[in-house]
């Protein structure tokens, strides 16, 4: 697929996509979903460590979950990074298992997500204000969402502590 192909299918342009090419800028999570969509690919393939065939793995440790989260996500002075560590290998299974972590001011990014799927998660500590479509909603712990991932939708940390959520997406969208 050419470089203009690719920008068309993402909804780019071919002056962003080159400039990704060359390292020189780093694209947002909805630019990468976009790209990643296009080519067809899932974030945990892109992010996946390219492995043997390995026996099956039922129980997992903190340091077996993968950082899917690309280091900067364009949120500029604030420095805050989502943090998104998937339980297992989301690749060969249809069940996509995340242990989300927003610090204070942390956001996917003003460019709304969209994906196949659905999802859902619930809060176990801060607060997260999340925008699907065009409803908006703070949450608190011990309250959860359930969505069609292909609405558009927003995750804020709009409160003064980390907001951590345990969440799942159906099939592997990242």
């Amino acid at each position: 697929m050419s470089q203009r192909d690719l920008a068309a299918r993402a909804g780019m342009t071919n002056g962003a996509i080159s400039l990704i090419e060359q390292n020189k800028s780093s694209p947002s999570v909805s630019s990468l979903k976009a790209l990643l969509d296009a080519i067809p690919m899932t974030m945990s393939e892109f992010f996946s460590e390219v492995e043997g065939s390995e026996p099956s793995k039922y129980f997992y440790s903190q340091s077996d979950f993968v950082e899917l989260s690309p280091q900067d996500m364009g949120m500029g002075e604030t420095a805050a990074r989502v943090s998104l560590r998937q339980l297992g290998n989301a690749v060969d299974h249809s069940l996509q298992v995340l242990h989300e972590h927003y610090p204070p001011g942390a956001d996917t990014g003003p460019d709304m997500l969209s994906h196949q799927g659905e999802e859902a998660g619930i809060v176990v500590s801060g607060i997260i204000k999340i925008t699907v479509d065009d409803q908006e909603r703070v949450l608190n712990p011990g309250e959860g969402y359930l969505f069609d991932s292909r609405l558009p939708h927003r995750f804020q940390n709009i409160g003064d502590v980390p907001c951590v959520i345990i969440s799942a997406c159906t099939p592997p969208s990242f």
